[in-house]
């Protein structure tokens, strides 16, 4: 009876399934003979084509001869591809003026006149069929004939009777392995799993036959958040896969009223988004070169709330209010900037010390030594806790959202979860983590990762990032690491370890306010002095030893070597902003930079159009679109970074789809941009091979290769970016209530 009932079961399995197969063969033969036809047909267009342009230069030179002899022989030794049947000269009265013998006689210009705007024909002759390709011939963009070209195409109906015999074949190979797994895992799986998911939602540990346990009352909670954990879960993939919704200020603003009941974002950051400076006795204001700023600007306006941030700026007091605070951005204020304020020995410390000279090298193992002093150390725990206490002073209530941004907060994280344990933190660490070997040169390191492991979210750029960050955990803290749901416990606080590539605002500002690209280029040249046909590459930085601006220019001039046709034709723009410049490090590298430049300008200036033009200095985000929009080709070599958002804003700034990205495959861009132009910096040939290549990349493979960038940079912009934090922030408050009902019961 067992093994009767055994069948039957199988054969519910299987008999629906080799009917899906059949039905699923069926309609795929078709599909694959069509599929087949179309390949070997643009297959035989591009022969064609190829043909067509050797033969094109020697035609041009016997027609005016009238040699029907040399025609014919030139004519005849291109049929000696085995598969090239016949070759015809058509003029432009469309008569067949020189042909192979073996020119079909069912085949004249005449014939093949109505569908002379198509480059393809496949025609049945009484020997087989043939493909019949028409090319014009021209001299000076005048049409002095067309070549018709016949091939046979024979091999093609051999070509699809072994498709259809292989495909029938491996569904047959495919059906017969995929029924004995489905058999085997069907009887493997089938007693007692469906009692056993059941127990599993109703938190019953046994499962007794033909039994009803009753459901253990202290367990209801759980069910009951594990029902609301899987509703949030299935919304939020609905929210990302609905090709109708997309990831907008206002899809922000209801995430957060919805999941996070309408709190209020705290931003804290080292960087301020606006800087207020005195200019000629008039306080200007401007944002500064950050991709950090970039990224979280438009955050903070789609959801309101505070920004906590350093002022700098020589004008930032005289704008502020009696609490530090000033509303911005100032054309349309929509979030409040408080404002800390730094000694000269603290900044100096604090940011410029432990933050640059020490955290910064150490993570992007840039080759520069990493700097760690006692004194620097205690002015980083003073300003951390200094940024904390305005964190308490800004919540308006006792579980606010506050992102932690950067490497400058590290300990900050764990100094909130003191002063106020109900926080959701979510900290972002905007550049990559190393290795824990690495990570060990720190003589604080425990303090770091402890204060870190205060966060309920610690965001990464990479997986790789977040891989390194838990083995460095694992390696110096005593803790409970779960890599399968990416979790750290420690002394009863969890902390979600997940990656969160960073991206930026969508649509861009500017967008539908900028003249064309064209317009752009020919604005742009023209400042600079250069031709109206030059060629421009742009790459944008802070001058920074980590970008690979070095190399970057150590590649331009050896393209320049390589390719000398492209001396006093192409020009290479650098815009590096100031930054660090109180720094020993940063001023030997600006230096050098410098020299570097004036070298390679020496060797390759010609009728004063310089190969290398760079702006040290600060531009502000709209001339740098321009910039963007001029240049045929956008260079990023960065040594190490964690994202790099120069080169989604230049795939953002392209909406004419033409440019080429060249990008180091040492940034989190390389993850997602695959259609960029992807090199390693360290290797100066491979680089400018790279260059050369974007700036004679042909229009259609430029339109292709950032049509599928745009699309990706749209799909997954800085709206998206912060919303997956908060689904997850959400999530996690779900969590840490269900415990805390727990713990009462």
């Amino acid at each position: 009876m067992y093994g009767f009932r055994s069948l039957k079961l199988s054969l519910r399995f299987v008999l629906p399934l080799v009917a899906a197969l059949g039905l699923l063969a069926f309609a795929v033969v078709p599909l694959v003979d069509r599929l087949t036809l179309r390949w070997s047909v643009r297959d035989m267009d591009m022969r064609s084509r190829l043909i067509t342009s050797t033969l094109q230069e020697p035609l041009l030179e016997m027609l005016p001869q009238n040699d029907r002899q040399k025609i014919t022989k030139l004519l005849q030794r291109a049929t000696q591809d085995e598969r090239l049947l016949a070759v015809g000269f058509c003029n432009q009265e469309q008569k067949l003026v020189y042909r192979t013998p073996a020119f079909p006689a069912d085949i004249s210009c005449g014939s093949i006149r109505d569908d002379s705007e198509k480059t393809l024909h496949l025609v049945n002759l009484p020997q087989g069929p043939v493909h019949v390709s028409v090319n014009t011939i021209e001299e000076n963009g005048t049409q002095i004939g067309s070549l018709v070209l016949v091939h046979d195409m024979s091999y093609m109906v051999r070509r699809s009777a072994d498709t259809r015999k292989y495909v029938i074949l491996l569904f047959i190979v495919l059906g017969v392995v995929v029924s004995m797994i489905t058999v085997f895992v069907a009887h493997l799986s089938w007693h007692g799993w469906m009692e056993g998911v059941r127990a599993m939602l109703r938190g019953e540990g046994i499962v007794k036959p033909f039994a009803q346990p009753a459901v253990a009352s202290e367990l209801q909670p759980l069910v009951s958040d594990l029902k609301t954990l899987m509703r949030s879960l299935d919304a939020e993939r609905r929210m990302a896969d609905d090709s109708t919704i997309t990831w907008s200020p206002d899809t922000l603003r209801k995430l957060l009223h919805k999941q996070l009941t309408g709190e209020k974002i705290i931003v804290v950051s080292n960087r301020e988004p606006y800087i207020h400076s005195k200019v000629d006795g008039e306080i200007q204001v401007h944002r500064p070169a950050s991709g950090l700023v970039t990224a979280v600007e438009p955050v903070m306006r789609a959801c309101s709330g505070t920004w906590i941030a350093h002022g700098g700026g020589d004008a930032d007091r005289e704008t502020v209010d009696a609490g530090d605070r000033v509303m911005v951005p100032p054309s349309k204020p929509e979030y409040n900037l408080r404002r800390i304020w730094l000694t000269k020995e603290e900044e100096k410390g604090y940011y410029y010390g432990f933050s640059n000279e020490g955290l910064w090298p150490l993570c992007h193992i840039a080759h520069v030594r990493p700097t760690f002093r006692t004194s620097d150390w205690e002015q980083y725990v003073k300003i951390n806790q200094r940024f904390a206490d305005a964190v308490v002073t800004e919540a308006d209530s006792d579980n606010p959202v506050v992102l932690v941004q950067d490497y400058h907060f590290a300990l900050l994280p764990g100094m909130i979860r003191k002063l106020l344990p109900k926080a959701t933190i979510i900290t972002f660490w905007h550049i990559p983590w190393p290795n824990p070997e690495s990570f060990g040169i720190c003589p604080w390191r425990e303090e770091l990762l402890k204060g870190m492991l205060g966060s309920t979210i610690l965001g990464f750029h990479t997986p790789y990032h977040c891989k390194n960050f838990l083995e460095t955990v694992d390696r110096y803290l005593e803790t409970r690491i779960e890599h399968e749901s990416s979790t750290v416990s420690r002394r009863g606080q969890l902390t979600l370890v997940e990656s969160y590539p960073i991206s930026i605002q969508w649509p861009p500002p500017w967008q539908g306010t900028l003249p064309p690209a064209e317009q752009t280029r020919s604005e742009i040249l023209a400042a600079l002095g250069l031709p109206p046909d030059h060629l421009l590459g742009i790459g944008v930085d802070r001058m920074d030893y980590t970008k690979g601006i070095l190399e970057r220019f150590n590649a331009v001039e050896r393209m320049l070597e390589l390719h000398p046709e492209l001396v006093g034709r192409f020009t290479f723009i650098q815009i590096a902003a100031p930054s660090r410049s109180a720094l020993e490090e940063y001023q030997a590298f600006e230096a050098r930079l410098h020299a570097l430049e004036e070298r390679i300008n020496q060797r390759f200036t010609t009728n004063d159009h310089p190969a290398i033009i760079l702006k040290a200095e600060h531009h502000e985000p709209d001339q740098v679109t321009r910039y963007y929009r001029a240049a045929q080709v956008c260079m990023v070599t960065s040594l190490h970074d964690g994202m790099n958002l120069v080169a989604k804003e230049y795939v953002a700034a392209r909406d004419d789809e033409r440019g080429v990205l060249v990008l180091s495959q040492f940034t989190g861009a390389a993850n997602e941009l695959y259609e960029a132009l992807i090199v390693n910096p360290y290797h100066v040939e491979q680089t400018a091979e790279a260059l050369y290549e974007g700036l004679t990349m042909p229009e259609y493979e430029q339109q292709e290769r950032m049509r599928s960038m745009r699309t990706q940079v749209r799909d997954f912009n800085v709206y998206r970016w912060a919303g997956r934090m908060l689904l997850d922030a959400a999530r996690v408050r779900q969590r840490e209530k269900l415990a805390v009902r727990i713990a009462q019961n």
